[in-house]
């Protein structure tokens, strides 16, 4: 064994479980050490770890995302076996199968989640983890406040943010969450996952599309739909989109604001990854309509002048 699934045993070991003999590697997590193991009656496990927890209660606010998740939101998830300071075990789930089918059952799911989980304020009742880093989600009755202070400002005292955004980025993106009311809807909050990239979309024994890795929160749908968007889902996934938006009501434009949702995401991957696998470059390219430049007071759009395109683009975005 290498010395990461070695230390996973150690702790499935110390937590009780001893009738596990080895542990195999598992690919895929990025924030933890993860690896599948079995025990004695042959029940198989899904194990993960953090070297160094980033907190007390990291994988306890995970397990109870699954949970609500799945009693709330009617998702499946894994089942957790067991949620520790110093480990988490689930029950194992099979790798998704790319078909248009199943694609469309994940579409119903999440729309099903979004739709009968609405609620009157954003946040949670704790704080939980994104990766290594704390999620902030202090109640807020104003959903462009939450995103804006919660999701997007939150990453810029981050060290590895500081180093990547220089002033005039970080200005941008302050000028951007001024105008997040003019640039989204103003839609109701509701159960989100929280962290649906692609690779956090998996398969139930029977086939039914699981999800994993959470971190939830009530927010904007569409901050779900967004991380889906942008993780180079497989071309199967093109009916997961127009099915979910169909389901939903989406408007024609939501695919314009993906762009703009997905900052927190492209934020959170800058503070914690090296390298951030082009994040910084995305983040620059959607601020670069918000950076400043001369403006036409009487009509308040940006003057015309060199920097025509991002005006543009600027123009787009309203």
């Amino acid at each position: 064994m290498t010395e990461a699934t070695s230390m996973l045993l150690a702790r499935l070991h110390a937590a009780g479980l001893t009738d596990v003999g080895e542990v195999e590697p598992a690919s895929g997590g990025l924030a933890a050490t993860a690896g599948l193991a079995r025990r004695a009656d042959g029940t198989p496990l899904f194990v993960k770890a953090f070297g160094e927890p980033p907190a007390d209660d990291a994988f306890a606010a995970e397990a109870e995302g699954l949970g609500v998740l799945r009693e709330a939101g009617g998702v499946v998830t894994p089942e957790v076996v067991l949620a520790e300071r110093d480990l988490l075990v689930l029950s194992v789930l099979r790798p998704r199968p790319d078909t248009e089918a199943f694609w469309e059952q994940c579409a119903h799911a999440l729309a099903r989640l979004h739709t009968v989980t609405t609620h009157d304020r954003f946040g949670w009742h704790r704080d939980n983890w994104l990766g290594r880093r704390r999620q902030v989600n202090t109640w807020t009755d104003d959903g462009f406040e939450f995103f804006a202070r919660h999701r997007l400002l939150r990453w810029l005292e981050e060290p590895r943010v500081r180093e990547a955004l220089d002033a005039a980025d970080r200005r941008a993106l302050e000028r951007l969450c001024d105008r997040l009311p003019e640039l989204l809807p103003d839609r109701p909050a509701c159960l989100t996952h929280g962290d649906l990239w692609a690779q956090n979309v998996m398969a139930a024994p029977d086939g039914r599309p699981a999800l994993i890795d959470p971190a939830v929160s009530y927010t904007w749908a569409e901050v779900d739909l967004a991380h889906l968007w942008t993780t180079a889902p497989p071309p199967e996934a093109r009916v997961f989109f127009e099915r979910y938006a169909e389901l939903t009501g989406l408007d024609a434009g939501w695919r314009e604001r993906m762009p703009i949702l997905q900052l927190r995401q492209h934020l959170a991957v800058i503070a914690q990854f090296e390298p951030d696998w082009g994040a910084a470059e995305h983040v620059r390219a959607t601020l670069a309509p918000f950076r400043e430049r001369p403006w036409d007071d009487r009509r308040g759009t940006p003057s015309a002048g060199p920097q025509g395109e991002e005006d543009a683009r600027d123009r787009h975005l309203r």
